[in-house]
């Protein structure tokens, strides 16, 4: 028999780079569909863990080491500072209701009166707070746009009071104004604060938290935008990229017995 008669053996077949590529498809779109579900879950649980440990951390020392859940415990109990934060606040807010915590609250309101730095921070501080946590003023709940920073370019703003009658009499001009504040991005805590004709401001439909989030993003996130809309067309399309990888992939060679 010649060298030439054998049966030459058939050589594997290659995988195409088409299906390289398909599987780096594949593997992409399954990695952002789970860090589109994960993310938010994890930096919300890691900011509230943060939040209620700086909460325990401020109020552990005020309280009695016979009273701590470590005393008889082997390990700490997270949480337990901000659960006294919250019943010592609320003990606060029902002495203050009555006459003798409204007598002791003037006693130490005049006291702080006649400190001259502390009588302005504790003022501002007051009236900010009553303001945001009263429930009944407008501050910060409406959106607006303004033309800012030059003609032509619109920036998102938070829409606060009318200007004192000492500062309106100030401002140029006999238009009606208003303050707001433009947050930056992307800490929306921080920003500019300034004074505008109400007919410079368009007034958006739009919420605080939509306007906070949309800043946040530097406009990823638009108001309105499903995530759940999101996550599903990001499953869709690594489901589509499967199916192609696998039309593009070769049949498997019969076996022979």
């Amino acid at each position: 028999m010649n060298r030439d008669d054998l049966p030459t053996s058939v050589p594997p077949a290659g995988v195409p780079p088409d299906a390289h590529s398909g599987l780096m498809a594949r593997f992409r779109n399954y990695f952002l569909t789970g860090l589109v579900v994960a993310g938010p879950i994890a930096i919300t649980f890691y900011l509230t863990w943060w939040f209620v440990n700086w909460v325990d951390s401020l109020v552990r020392p005020f309280v009695p080491t016979a009273y701590r859940p470590e005393t008889y415990l082997p390990f700490g109990l997270p949480g337990s500072g901000l659960i006294v934060a919250v019943f010592a606040l609320t003990l606060l807010g029902f002495l203050t209701a009555n006459l003798i915590g409204r007598t002791l609250v003037d006693l130490g309101e005049r006291l702080l009166g006649r400190m001259p730095v502390v009588r302005a921070i504790y003022r501002g501080l007051k009236q900010v707070f009553e303001t945001l946590f009263s429930g009944q003023g407008s501050s910060f709940r409406r959106v607006g746009l303004v033309e800012f920073p030059s003609p032509g370019m619109w920036s998102i703003v938070l829409i606060s009071q009318a200007p004192s009658v000492e500062v309106e009499k100030s401002l140029p001009g006999k238009e009606e104004h208003i303050s707001v504040f433009l947050p930056c991005a992307p800490n929306p805590t921080t920003g500019f604060f300034f004074y505008v004709p109400k007919s410079k401001i368009i007034e958006v439909d739009m919420s605080a938290e939509d306007a906070a989030t949309l800043i946040m993003s530097c406009g990823v996130v638009q108001p309105g935008s499903d995530p759940q809309k999101k996550i599903a067309a990001l499953a869709g399309m690594a489901n589509a990229a499967r199916v192609a990888t696998s039309a593009k992939l070769p049949p498997e060679p019969a076996k022979v017995e």
